[in-house]
C-alpha cells in the first residue's frame, strides 16, 4: 500500500526535540498518576486532607490530555482519535468489564444463598492462617485462573474470595495484585507468549523456555514477598515472616519447579494452568501435616468456633468456583474458543481509523497499517464463560429463586456502575496513545542506554504492560522493536524479546485497568472502591518498581556473566535493515 493511502503516519519525534517529544508523550500517564495518587484535596465529609481524586474525574482528564497530546503534538486527525477512543471503550466493556460482572454475579450469587460462608469455612478449616490462606487463593488458586483465563479474572476472583474470608479490602486488593506477576507471562493460555512470537519471528518455544529461565526465580519469591507485605501491612512482625517460610517456599517452589519444568520442553499454553494446579495440591497436602505456632487469624472471624459442615455441604459451597475454573478452561482452549467464535463473530471495521494509521521506522522496516477490526465474539468471550458457569450453579447447585436471581444482578449491576466509566475511559485512553503513536515514542526513548539495554529491556516491558493493561498488548506494541534492538547492539534477541513480557508481568499490578477491577471486587460499596484506587496504587507501586528493577538485574546478569541460561535461535541470521538511533 502507497504511503499516500494513509491519512496519518506515526512520527516518533514530532516537535524535532527528543526530551520534549518524550515528556509530552508522557503527560496524560503522568496527569492519571498525579490525580489518582498525589493530588491532595480536602474530604467532603471529614474536612481531612487526602491524597487522590475521584477516580473517574482522574480517568477522563487524563483522557483530555491524551486527546490534546494527539491532535496538537502529534497531529493525529480528529475523527481517527475518536475512534481510537471509541474502539478502546468497547475493549472496555465486553473484554475487561465483561469478565469483572460474570465474576462478581457468581460471587453475589454464592454470598446471598449462604453457600459463601460454608466456603470461608472450609479454606479456614484447612488453615485458619491469613497468611497461609493468602498463598492459596492469592498465588496458587490465582496462578491457576491466570493460566486458564487471565484479563483481570484472578484478581476478581482471588479477591472476592478473600474478602469473604475477612481480608480487609485494601490488604485484598493488594494481596492480589502482587500475587498476579509471575505468572501473567502464560495468562490466558499462552496469549502474551504466542503474541509475542508473532511480533518477534521467534518460535513461541523458544521464547517460553526463555522465560522460564527467568520467572521461576520470582515465583519462589512472590509468595514470601505477598506474605510479607499482608504481614508489615497489618502491623506485623518480621519474626510473623519468617515462621510461615515453610509454607511460602513449599507454594513458591513446587509452583516454580512445575513452570520451569514445562516451560523447558516448550510448552507455552499450558505452563500456569500444570504450575498452579500442582502448586495448589501440593501446598494443600502440606497444609494438612503442618501448621505455623502461632495463627494469624482474621480479627473477624473466630477461627477457633468455626462451625461444622458435612462434606456433601462443602462440596456443594466448592461447585460454583469448580464451575468457574471448568468454564475459564474450556473458554480457554483454542479449540473451543474457534468453535464459540464461530457462532456468532460480527465485525466492525472503525472508520477513519481502520488501516488508516501506520507505525513507521524504527518500529518497522517500512510503513504498516494498524488495523482497527473490532470482532463482537460474544459467545467466546472470557466473560461469557464466567457468566455461564454462573447461571448454571445458580440453577443446578444454588437452586436460586427468582427474587434471588433479581437480588443477585441488582446487586451486580449497583456495584458496576461507576466503575465501568473508569474502565472504558482508561482503555480509551489506552487505544488513544497507541494509535497515535506516544506510547511508541515512550518505548525508544529506553533503546537509547547501550550496554544497560538488558536492564532497560525489562523496564520498556514494564513500561508497556503499565500504559496498555496487558502483556499481550505490550508484547504485540514492542515485540519488535525489542528484537531490532538486540540485533543493533550485538545481544541475544531471544533473551531480550522474552524479557520484553517477563519484565513487563511486573507491571500488570500497577495498570490502572487491574487496580480498577481489585477495587471493585474487594470493596463492597461502589464510592469506597473508587476512592481506593489512589490509596491501592501507592500500596503496590513501590513494589512494582522494584521487582521491574530485579528482572532487569537478573538480565543483565543472563547477557553477561550466566550466559549459559540464555536461549538461542538455532541459526544466527540477518534480521535488521535499518539503523534504530541510538
Amino acid at each position: 500500500m502507497a504511503d499516500s493511502e494513509f491519512i496519518f503516519i506515526q512520527n516518533y519525534d514530532p516537535l524535532n526535540n527528543v526530551l520534549l517529544s518524550t515528556f509530552l508523550s508522557a503527560l496524560p500517564v503522568l496527569v492519571l498518576l498525579y490525580l489518582l495518587a498525589i493530588h491532595p484535596h480536602k474530604d467532603k465529609n471529614t474536612g481531612k486532607t487526602i491524597l487522590g481524586i475521584y477516580a473517574p474525574y482522574a480517568a477522563i482528564a487524563a483522557a483530555i490530555t491524551a486527546f490534546l497530546v494527539a491532535l496538537f503534538m502529534c497531529r493525529m486527525p480528529a475523527s481517527s482519535a475518536v475512534m481510537a477512543f471509541v474502539y478502546g471503550v468497547l475493549y472496555g466493556i465486553f473484554s475487561i468489564g465483561w469478565i469483572v460482572f460474570g465474576a462478581i454475579f457468581l460471587y453475589n450469587t454464592t454470598v446471598i444463598t449462604g453457600k459463601f460462608e460454608i466456603l470461608r469455612d472450609s479454606i479456614a478449616g484447612l488453615t485458619p492462617d491469613r497468611r497461609l490462606q493468602s498463598l492459596l487463593i492469592a498465588f496458587s488458586f490465582g496462578a491457576f485462573i491466570e493460566g486458564a483465563c487471565g484479563f483481570g479474572t484472578p484478581v476478581a476472583v482471588a479477591g472476592a474470595i478473600m474478602c469473604g474470608l475477612g481480608f480487609r479490602p485494601l490488604t485484598a486488593a493488594v494481596i492480589c495484585l502482587i500475587a498476579n506477576t509471575a505468572p501473567v507471562a502464560w495468562g490466558a493460555v499462552g496469549t502474551p507468549i504466542i503474541t509475542l512470537a508473532g511480533t518477534s519471528e521467534i518460535p513461541a518455544e523458544l521464547l517460553s523456555k526463555m522465560a522460564g529461565h527467568q520467572l521461576p526465580f520470582f515465583s519462589v519469591i512472590i509468595p514470601i514477598w505477598l506474605v510479607a507485605t499482608l504481614v508489615f501491612m497489618d502491623k506485623g512482625k518480621f519474626a510473623d515472616v519468617i515462621e510461615v517460610l515453610p509454607g511460602c517456599i513449599v507454594c513458591g517452589l513446587s509452583f516454580a519447579i512445575t513452570q520451569f519444568t514445562m516451560a523447558e520442553m516448550g510448552n507455552v499454553m499450558l505452563v500456569d494452568i500444570g504450575a498452579g494446579i500442582v502448586s495448589l495440591v501440593v501446598t494443600t497436602l502440606f497444609f494438612r501435616v503442618w501448621q505455623p505456632k502461632h495463627i494469624m487469624g482474621h480479627e473477624d472471624f473466630d477461627a477457633a468456633n468455626i462451625p461444622k459442615h458435612s462434606m456433601g455441604e462443602i462440596v456443594m459451597s466448592w461447585m460454583p468456583w469448580v464451575f468457574l475454573a471448568v468454564a475459564v478452561g474450556i473458554w480457554g482452549w483454542q479449540p473451543a474458543k474457534t468453535f464459540l467464535g464461530g457462532l456468532f463473530s460480527p465485525a466492525i471495521e472503525f472508520p477513519y481509523l481502520h488501516n488508516l494509521t501506520s507505525y513507521d521506522t524504527p518500529l518497522v522496516t517500512e510503513h504498516a497499517p494498524l488495523a482497527a477490526r473490532w470482532v463482537f465474539n460474544f459467545f467466546s468471550l472470557a466473560g461469557t464463560g464466567i457468566l455461564v458457569a454462573a447461571i448454571l450453579s445458580g440453577l443446578i447447585i444454588l437452586r436460586l429463586s427468582p427474587a434471588q436471581w433479581g437480588e443477585a444482578l441488582k446487586m451486580t449491576l449497583n456495584r458496576m456502575k461507576v466503575p465501568i466509566t473508569v474502565i472504558c475511559t482508561v482503555l480509551g485512553l489506552g487505544y488513544l496513545t497507541r494509535y497515535a503513536g506516544t506510547d511508541v515514542i515512550l518505548g525508544i526513548a529506553f533503546t537509547r542506554t547501550g550496554v544497560m539495554y538488558p536492564f532497560f529491556a525489562a523496564m520498556l516491558g514494564w513500561l508497556g504492560v503499565f500504559l496498555t493493561g496487558s502483556d499481550s498488548a505490550c508484547n504485540a506494541m514492542f515485540g519488535h522493536l525489542q528484537r531490532v534492538t538486540a540485533e543493533l547492539l550485538h545481544l541475544n534477541p531471544v533473551l531480550i524479546v522474552a524479557t520484553n513480557s517477563t519484565g513487563g508481568v511486573m507491571g500488570k499490578m500497577i495498570d490502572p485497568q487491574s487496580i480498577i477491577v481489585a477495587s471493585i471486587t474487594c470493596y463492597k460499596d461502589k464510592d469506597e472502591g473508587m476512592a481506593a484506587i489512589g490509596p491501592i496504587f501507592r500500596a503496590v507501586v513501590g513494589h512494582s518498581v522494584v521487582l521491574a528493577a530485579l528482572m532487569g538485574i537478573l538480565v543483565m546478569l543472563e547477557a553477561y556473566v550466566f550466559t549459559g541460561l540464555q536461549v538461542h535461535l538455532p541459526e544466527a541470521a540477518a534480521f535488521v535493515t535499518s539503523l534504530l538511533p541510538m
